[in-house]
């Protein structure tokens, strides 16, 4: 630059002159002309035609010189900013360089001493100082090294899963774990958790692990992690999902379906795995096992035996390893919440300041469980004895307390309260448990069941030795003479030692604040459109969601097999599936292994009914149900093409059955005279016939004739 301002400053005089020369010459030639004729300044007379070119010259010369000057400047900020960034990225291999170095020097600094220590017979030569020979880190520097670098191709998640079976949100498209432990295996307790690493080991230069090692790994095979996760948290995610539970495993299955490469963590606030919670209120209360609460392992109806976790430890990898992890992988990270959403940022925040970015996040909060208003003001004692029913450790909890008290209550005649009430009912009949329930309606599942059918499945509930105080609305509860006293409005009093609280489930919105995000006035959640979208990179599935369904309009849908399916459509959109909610999720209740029932739709008591009813036979149980599907959890046996090949029934209708057999039958709830709604009692796998006559959504002129495609009339 000031090179520049030197060369003008000499030339500008030279270029004025030029100038003040030129405009003489066109005067004097205007003045004998008569006009300034424009191509004489080009040609102009012979004494000014130099100075022209000159001047001419001097500009095109400035022009070019600015250019080049321009283009240097550029090209040499552009090099200095790529050398700045160059040097940025290189930090931390500088940092790890120079931690690796500071080793050696220790490691020669101990060797150094040791050899000084030693007497030697030769003189003490001094090192040259030329070419230093590198420092050797002893054996124990150089194993343990080799086991702090994360493995890129794990063994262990290939490893054969010792502890429970593969589960059944397994996606054919991504390769599934390995084979299944033989007869002989499963019939065996449970291996020590150190065999479930040994294949780990085998490849690995380490040595044996320690005994805190060990126990680590035991906790690891129960399912648990441990206590204090690893800080090497990844900064970035490609898939973030928030929530532990079966909707976000199942996206993540979907996600590694469609791209096997894909990097997802999870991020749970339990100190658990990914675990199906169906069993916690059914199977679970049968088991023969006294460690249940321990393995967390039971038998379905059908005798098979399987854990709630989903996958056992050996499927996931550390949070820690997963940017490394050379085919992605799926990682969770237990015990964290997440309490802040930048939705403009993709970033969330930690309970513990950690924060997280990602490109794509799915919310899969579930719910919490609500409580009664007036044991919410009770006193603390009272809270201390009330169960709010929801995780593994309500489960761990109330089976202690029922082991251990002679009274107790549940409040709640929905579907949770009536199979906890039956499945406490069932143990009281060897401890001498007294068991209540009591709820506002007039009969068990009164707000779903038509008030015939409630009430006949309140008969049915007595008979499993619950005692069942229907109409009670409680007033107040409190603590009296070591036991709670439960005051109804009528006047009526229940005196217990243990409350449960099974009243509905409140859907987590916590973060819908920092998020911005809307959350539905009529049914609660976060409301999302058809694919479940609630921004263009975010997406919520299972008991949080309000979605859109395109057949029923909005809805909010609390139950294992529509946290399957959201969580499995959510996984493909976040990969560019684009696909509406066009499938209808089911549900399903067993009041003990002799009645059951599966519901679709919208099932609600307020709504117009048609029933049609046939008489029961012995395969028309929950226990002969899944002795021919295989399954505990019957919505995993659906398929899809039943309901194509579905033809009705040749067999004539009976005559009308008594009003108090109601052996099976098919309950339909209509809305304008279509069908919206369908529960079959105890008639089973047939869900895909009733998904179908939802979808049609058309009106049916004689409804015994629909009743006849699930052939309850044949024995």
């Amino acid at each position: 630059m000031l090179k520049c301002r030197t060369a003008w400053r000499k030339l500008a005089p030279l270029a004025r002159a030029s100038s003040t020369l030129c405009r003489q010459n066109v005067r004097r030639t205007g003045l004998h002309n008569g006009r300034i004729p424009a191509a004489h300044m080009a040609t102009g007379p012979t004494g000014g035609g130099r100075e022209n070119q000159v001047y001419a010259l001097l500009v095109g010369v400035t022009c070019l010189g600015g250019a080049i000057y321009a283009y240097r400047t550029v090209k040499g900020d552009k090099r200095r900013y790529l050398e700045r960034i160059e040097e940025i990225s290189s930090r931390p291999h500088k940092r790890t360089e120079e931690a690796t170095a500071s080793v050696h020097v220790e490691a020669t600094a101990t060797e150094a001493i040791e050899t000084e220590a030693v007497p030697k017979p030769e003189p003490e030569v001094a090192p040259s100082s030329e070419e230093p020979s590198p420092p050797v880190p002893d054996a124990e520097t150089a194993t343990s090294s080799e086991t702090t670098e994360p493995l890129q191709d794990e063994p262990v998640l290939e490893a054969a899963p010792e502890e429970a079976p593969a589960a059944p949100l397994v996606d054919e498209a991504e390769p599934s774990p390995p084979s299944e432990p033989g007869p002989a295996e499963q019939t065996e307790p449970i291996p020590p958790p150190v065999a479930e690493s040994e294949p780990a080991l085998a490849e690995s230069p380490a040595p044996e692990p320690s005994e805190p090692q060990a126990e680590v790994a035991a906790e690891s095979a129960a399912g648990l992690v441990p206590a204090q996760p690893s800080p090497m948290l990844p900064s970035h995610v490609p898939y973030l999902l928030i929530g532990g539970g079966t909707a976000s495993f199942a996206a993540a299955r979907s996600i590694r379906a469609r791209d096997p490469g894909a990097r997802v963590l999870i991020v749970t606030d339990e100190p658990d795995l990914p675990y199906m919670r169906p069993p916690l209120s059914k199977e679970l209360w049968f088991s023969d096992d006294p460690a249940v609460t321990d393995t967390l392992r039971f038998k379905q109806w059908n005798g098979k035996e399987r854990s709630i976790y989903f996958q056992p430890s050996s499927f996931y990898i550390p949070p820690e390893e997963l940017s490394n992890a050379e085919n992605g992988g799926v990682a969770v990270l237990t015990g964290k919440k997440v309490v802040h959403m930048d939705v403009r940022g993709n970033k969330v925040k930690l309970d513990d300041d950690t924060e997280v970015s990602y490109d794509k996040c799915l919310i899969a909060t579930g719910g919490v469980p609500r409580n009664l208003q007036v044991i919410d003001r009770a006193e603390e004692e009272v809270k201390k004895r009330t169960t709010l029913f929801r995780k593994i450790e309500d489960f761990r909890s109330l089976d202690k307390v029922s082991r251990n008290i002679k009274s107790i209550t549940v409040i709640g005649g929905g579907f949770l309260g009536s199979e906890l009430a039956c499945a406490l009912g069932r143990r009281s009949q060897d401890s001498g448990l007294e068991v209540i329930q009591m709820f506002p309606e007039r009969g068990n599942m009164g707000k779903v069941l038509p008030e015939y059918l409630s009430n006949w499945t309140t008969d049915k509930v007595k008979k499993e030795g619950v005692k069942v105080i229907s109409e009670a609305l409680v007033k107040s509860v409190t603590c009296k003479d070591d036991q709670l006293e439960i005051k109804l409005k009528d006047g009526r009093s229940v005196k217990t030692d243990h409350i449960v609280a099974a009243v509905g489930l409140e859907p987590n919105v916590d973060l819908a604040k920092s998020a911005g995000l809307e959350v539905d006035s009529d049914f609660g959640g976060y409301r999302v459109n058809a694919e479940l979208q609630a921004r263009s990179n975010i997406w919520v599935a299972g008991d949080a969601a309000c979605f859109y369904d395109i057949r029923l309009g909005r809805r909010r849908v609390e139950h294992h097999d529509h946290a399957v399916v959201s969580g499995r459509l959510a996984g493909e959109n976040m990969t560019g599936a684009n696909k509406p909610y066009w499938h209808q999720s089911m549900f399903w209740s067993d009041l003990g292994p002799d009645v059951g029932y599966e519901a679709i739709g919208i099932v609600d008591s307020s709504l117009p009914t048609v029933g049609v009813f046939a008489k029961a036979t012995a395969k028309d149980t929950p226990k002969a149900a899944t002795e021919e599907s295989g399954t505990g959890i019957r919505s995993e046996s659906e398929t899809e093409d039943v309901a194509s090949n579905a033809v009705a029934s040749s067999a004539p209708a009976p005559a009308v059955t008594q009003k108090d057999d109601f052996g099976k039958g098919v309950i339909f709830y209509l809305r304008d005279k279509v069908v919206v709604g369908i529960i079959l009692w105890n008639v089973f796998n047939r869900m895909p016939i009733a998904r179908k006559i939802i979808k049609d959504g058309e009106e049916h002129a004689d409804l015994n004739e629909v009743a006849k495609l699930f052939n309850i009339h044949e024995d």
